[in-house]
């Protein structure tokens, strides 16, 4: 279940798929399958080369790339793997920390 994204962040984030580049988009995010995780950081491109190029880079399988067909296809990015490729991109911004180490805002 996806909660707390704001409609400009929805927007820029499509913007910049729309427009080619990698894009980050970082939310609350709750799922059974990943108890320790609070959040979830989706990484899209509308060029998908450039975005399986992307993936990797950082260790990701072009397998994983969610494909949808509206065209805003994306990796998503969970737990450590989602901290050390945001501090790996220099995204620290989308790092939301508690007390206890998992990621959340």
């Amino acid at each position: 279940m996806a909660f707390g994204i704001k409609r400009d962040e929805i927007r820029e984030w499509k913007g910049k798929i729309d427009h080619g580049e990698i894009a980050f988009l970082t939310h609350y995010w709750l799922d059974d399958r990943f108890p320790g995780s609070k959040t979830v950081t989706k990484v899209g491109c509308g060029d998908l080369e450039k975005l399986a190029a992307w993936g990797k880079k950082h260790g990701l399988k072009k397998e994983w790339i969610h494909h949808r067909i509206d065209g805003y296809s994306h990796f998503d990015l969970i737990g450590d793997r989602q901290k050390e490729i945001l501090i790996k991109e220099g995204l620290q911004e989308h790092i939301w920390e508690n007390k206890t180490g998992s990621l959340e805002k």
